[in-house]
């Protein structure tokens, strides 16, 4: 076999075994599932490789008081210094003390604000973004929306489920 995409949803599906849920599993441990699940399908002795070629669905979305909001890839790892970097930094007009990720989640949408002025001083902690991740940076116009959900957030660095 070539290529085989795994999904948003973290599947792929393979001849013979079906669905294979990938989502969170190292490298190492798809290919232990692969050979195991070729081995129940009936294939003596399963040779597998499973080798990364992209990371596609690593995307983060960067808005707000950045140069150059957009669609970003990133690597597995990376963090939200990592993507307001490829947004080619804060703007002149940026509120960096109003910086909020957004977060899909089976819980429904969360979301956590940050003072990125404090992460790059180290005092406050650089989170790992999540493929799907939407980063807002505080504008001095940002809309009044964004204004006081920013301000009404209980905590900084805490995702919080967002009831619209």
């Amino acid at each position: 076999m070539d290529k085989v995409a795994i999904g948003a949803d973290g599947h792929l599906s393979l001849p013979l075994i079906g669905q294979v849920n990938a989502a969170g599993l190292t490298v190492a441990e798809l290919t232990s599932l692969l050979s195991q699940e070729l081995d129940n399908a009936g294939l003596k002795n399963p040779q597998v490789a499973v080798n990364v070629i992209d990371h596609a669905s690593h995307l983060v979305t960067v808005e707000g008081g950045v140069t150059e909001p957009g669609v970003y890839q990133f690597q597995p790892g990376a963090k939200l210094s990592s993507a307001i970097a490829l947004a080619k930094g804060p703007s002149r007009v940026s509120q960096m003390r109003e910086v909020a990720i957004f977060r899909e989640t089976p819980d429904g949408l969360m979301v956590a604000k940050f003072d990125y002025r404090s992460v790059r001083q180290g005092t406050m902690l650089d989170p790992v973004l999540a493929p799907g991740d939407r980063i807002v940076v505080g504008i001095s116009g940002l809309s009044q929306f964004w204004q006081d959900l920013l301000r009404a957030l209980p905590a900084f660095a805490l995702f919080t489920n967002v009831n619209w």
